[in-house]
């Protein structure tokens, strides 16, 4: 009897963990990952923060070297990408010119930068040329414009701050990290930027940007500078499972299985959105902790088990002297509460919704994920006063 064909397509980290999981659970037939860069499976998160600032080498960043997929008899399939589905024959067409027959099919596509219609010459940071660009840049510029202050705009900022340009940053919105945080918190972060040196532009659209060197804003302000990178946002790489059929909608629909609507094919990572069971709704969240857990699950859902991902939200950052770590999220929250010395930058922020806890963020404050996790899941009021007092430990205001 032949072995079944299991194929990824995606060879990031999300692929990478699929296929190293399907082995860990004893998968034993034929695996095909399908990517369309040339390198090895990689991790993105330092592409904007220790490689973008020269503290981590490349070897640091793939999953596994070439001697793990060998041992592992995981066939790599760099360079090469998956242009169709046919889910009737279980195949896929590749740019090659072949096509893979599947059992079952795993889709860890990622997401892509969103761009700015009209604009020439902006610079975007997702893979790991992008990265090796922007570290050349800051040996030979003086200046850089970074268009958006999310996750990617700001820690390119931090980088290229570091290094010694000056930096503007424009954002449509009046705070830096808005949608993620809200006004309460995000006011830490733009004034984090403002008091390293960085040009805030808060509020204000861009009208045009010329050979990505020249930014006019709609406000008539016109920016000079030697590059500009835009961090704007990604878009879920769906086209291949729209173009086959599957149900999309701000990404792959997939249930808390991690299973499309296809029973035979799976996703996972920034390209699933994903039902959350103690959410009680779709949720696609573009952080390494997807990529790195959800496999896992989709690899026992193609192996016939039912496990379910159920892990809160979580992503952090590292900008000039701030780190911080997130769970969970701020969807409908009513208040902020502080612990600690937020102007020294040493705290930890709660959202709540009617005194329950939906989100924590520790700032320069470590190993507290665990309660904060648990004061989360309990779904309890708390005393905000309590919450607020460093005094009064969480593991007691997260115990049952």
């Amino acid at each position: 009897m032949t072995s079944p064909t299991f194929v990824v397509i995606g060879a990031g980290l999300a692929g990478a963990k699929g296929a190293e999981a399907l082995r860990d659970k004893g998968f034993d037939g034929r695996i095909v990952l399908v990517g369309d860069e040339e390198h090895l499976p990689y991790e993105r998160p330092a592409l904007s923060k220790d490689y973008l600032s020269g503290n981590a080498s490349r070897d640091s960043l793939y999953v596994h070297d070439a001697t793990w997929y060998a041992e592992q008899r995981i066939e790599l399939r760099p360079g090469v990408r998956a242009t169709g589905i046919d889910r009737t024959a279980h195949q896929v067409r590749l740019s090659d010119g072949t096509s893979l027959s599947y059992a079952k099919l795993l889709l860890a596509t990622g997401a892509s930068p969103r761009t700015l219609p009209g604009a020439t010459g902006i610079h975007c940071l997702r893979r790991l040329e992008d990265s090796d660009w922007l570290k050349g840049l800051f040996t030979t510029a003086s200046s850089m414009v970074v268009l958006g202050a999310g996750w990617i705009g700001l820690e390119t900022a931090a980088a290229a701050r570091r290094a010694g340009l000056d930096v503007t940053v424009v954002e449509a919105l009046p705070q830096p990290l808005l949608p993620a945080l809200g006004r309460e918190v995000a006011a830490v972060f733009a004034d984090l930027h403002l008091q390293h040196g960085v040009d805030l532009h808060l509020g204000v659209q861009v009208d045009q940007v010329e050979r990505g060197k020249r930014v006019k804003l709609a406000d008539g302000t016109v920016l000079e500078a030697d590059a500009v990178v835009a961090g704007i946002g990604a878009q879920p790489n769906t086209g291949i499972a729209r173009a086959c059929g599957l149900r999309t909608d701000n990404g792959v629909l997939v249930d808390a299985s991690l299973r499309t609507s296809d029973p035979d094919i799976f996703a996972a990572g920034d390209v699933a959105n994903a039902y959350h069971p103690q959410l009680g709704r779709h949720v696609r969240v573009e952080h390494w902790a997807n990529a790195l857990n959800q496999p896992a699950v989709a690899a026992a859902g193609m192996l016939g088990k039912n496990d379910v991902y159920d892990e809160l939200p979580y992503f952090y950052t590292d900008q000039y002297d701030l780190g911080m770590e997130f769970l969970g999220t701020i969807d409908g929250y009513d208040r902020v509460v502080f612990r600690g010395d937020v102007p020294g930058r040493e705290f930890i922020a709660f959202w709540l919704k009617d005194d329950r806890v939906l989100a924590g963020m520790n700032v320069n404050i470590w190993e507290v994920t665990e309660p904060i996790k648990a004061l989360i899941h309990s779904r309890r009021p708390v005393d905000p006063d309590r919450l607020a007092d460093p005094d009064v430990s969480l593991d007691r205001l997260a115990a049952p």
